[in-house]
């Protein structure tokens, strides 16, 4: 089924003044229904489209030669397999392939990527960042201060986690690395460039690396998305356009969305393993992994998704990166007992469906040791859009709000959160998408500040450094006089802000 507006990305890509995340669409969704296990070695039948699987067994050892042979008697072909976390990557046209090799001594849990079939039907229009004009850039650089790069005047952003003071100390070092695992990164951008980590950027579409040249970049076709968020971590302090929270930092890109703008699991698994294998430090995660917004583990093909992301993003903490990730733009208390989701599967039909966020999991961001990140406007209160839950999120950063609820200080004039865009531009854009990678250059300034700590300890500096920031109660953000949101828990631990707004000064400076 083709939908207009793939809903996957934690960003807004709304004009200034509009805001609220309801503009976003969803994409539609039906569970596959798996038939009855055949007895005889598996063939696809005349009518049937391939899918894509993880298959899980027990990591550290190659794949058995019992379970490729069960795989290709089930009609699945292994794309590639991730030994060290026991998560294969199979392609097949069986229906029934994820029911039978469930039961092969061995594997542990399988379940479909997709319910669409390869190549995903769905169509990419997430919309368009409001672009910079060229008259705007020239009013900017007319006003920049001494010392500033010529758009920092319009980054609202960074004094209110006091990245601007920070600066002064430290820019942070270019021996830490950040990985924007999201649509592509275009490291030709004159912000970007001066900080690119090629070596550890890769393309993981397919769900096994592509490592050729370029592969990393966004086509012209393609969302800008992945490029506004390394510009936010680390644009280079270099008297060019903006400045990234930690601008001397080195950024990667790793492309896990498909040219629909489908985040799968096989691509967000390879991500998540590449960054393990290749040095990153930090990894920042705008995104939830398609096609499920929330993945309930009473399904069995959704517990498998959870297994695998959750295996490979473990390994990526275990190898020394601290994986951190948008909390989400519909205004959901994820610590609530119930949330009706509309939009699962978004790539095929979605229908409503109630499930338990302490059961259904939005992934990676709800996953064990994964940095959640709620967002915040110019006022610093919880954007209107941000999702939250005591005990969910656990910081809040800069994510942009409708300038209208939310109107920062002159010289900025846009609620909205500036940021590179493909081509050598710049654009305003909001959301989560837009928080989790100012946490992201934070927690890279702590790591550049303490070389030796491990991802707890950047953790646990991340926390206890942040501004503690009490509930806003009551939360009536477009003061029509109605409670928009309900903030629970005390000033350094609640819904809304977690341990409290990410402060880059103490980053450098403690």
């Amino acid at each position: 089924m083709t939908a207009s507006h793939p809903r996957h990305r934690r960003a807004l890509a709304i004009p200034a003044g509009m805001a609220m995340a309801t503009a976003l669409a969803f994409l539609p969704n039906t569970a596959a229904t798996a038939a009855p296990a055949a007895e005889q070695p598996a063939a696809a039948s005349a009518d049937a489209t391939p899918l894509s699987y993880v298959v899980n067994v027990k990591g550290g050892h190659g794949t058995s030669a019992h379970v490729k042979k069960a795989i290709g008697k089930a009609g699945g072909t292994i794309v590639t397999s991730y030994d060290k976390i026991g998560v294969i990557v199979v392609h097949s046209s069986n229906a029934d392939f994820a029911k039978t090799i469930r039961t092969v001594r061995g594997v542990q849990s399988a379940g479909a990527t997709r319910t669409a079939p390869l190549p995903s039907a769905a169509t990419t229009d997430m919309g368009t960042p409001k672009a910079l004009s060229a008259s705007e850039i020239a009013r900017a650089e007319s006003a920049a201060a001494e010392g500033q790069d010529p758009l920092q005047g319009l980054q609202w952003d960074l004094p209110a986690i006091k990245a601007d003071k920070a600066h002064e100390k430290s820019l942070g070092s270019s021996e830490v690395t950040v990985a924007v695992i999201d649509t592509g990164v275009d490291d030709t951008h004159p912000d970007i460039a001066p900080n690119f980590d090629r070596d550890a950027s890769v393309n993981c579409v397919s769900g096994k690396p592509d490592t050729s040249d370029g592969a990393w970049r966004p086509s012209a076709e393609e969302s800008p998305h992945g490029t506004h968020v390394a510009g936010e971590i680390a644009a280079a302090k270099n008297g060019v356009g903006m400045t990234g929270v930690a601008p001397g930092v080195k950024v990667s890109g790793i492309k896990v969305s498909n040219p629909d703008g489908f985040f799968y699991t096989e691509a967000v698994v390879c991500g998540f393993v590449w960054a393990a294998e290749h040095g990153v430090d930090v990894t920042n995660n705008s995104y939830y992994t398609d096609p499920w917004y929330f993945n309930c583990t009473d399904d069995p093909d959704q517990k498998a998704l959870v297994e695998a992301v959750t295996r490979a993003s473990r390994y990526a903490e275990r190898k020394g990166a601290v994986n951190v990730a948008a909390a989400g733009n519909e205004n959901y208390d994820l610590a609530s007992d119930e949330i009706t989701d509309p939009v699962s599967p978004n790539d095929s039909t979605p229908s409503d469906r109630v499930i338990d966020p302490s059961e259904c999991y939005d992934i990676p961001t709800q996953l064990p040791g994964v940095v959640t990140v709620a967002a915040t406007g110019a006022k610093g209160l919880k954007s209107s859009f941000s999702n939250y839950g005591r005990g969910v999120v656990d910081i809040a950063a800069p994510g942009g709000d409708s300038t209208r609820y939310q109107t920062p200080e002159p010289p900025a004039t846009s609620g909205l959160i500036l940021g590179t865009l493909p081509g050598g531009s710049w654009g305003y854009m909001a959301g989560t998408s837009m928080a989790s990678p100012h946490v992201a250059g934070v927690a890279a300034l702590i790591k550049s500040t303490h070389p030796h700590a491990s991802p707890a300890l950047v953790k646990a500096l991340l926390y206890a450094q942040a501004d503690a920031t009490a509930c806003t109660d009551p939360y009536d953000i477009d003061g029509d006089g109605k409670v928009d949101a309900v903030c629970e828990g005390p000033k350094n631990r609640n819904g809304f802000y977690g341990w409290g707004i990410a402060d880059a000064l103490d980053a450098v400076t403690r």
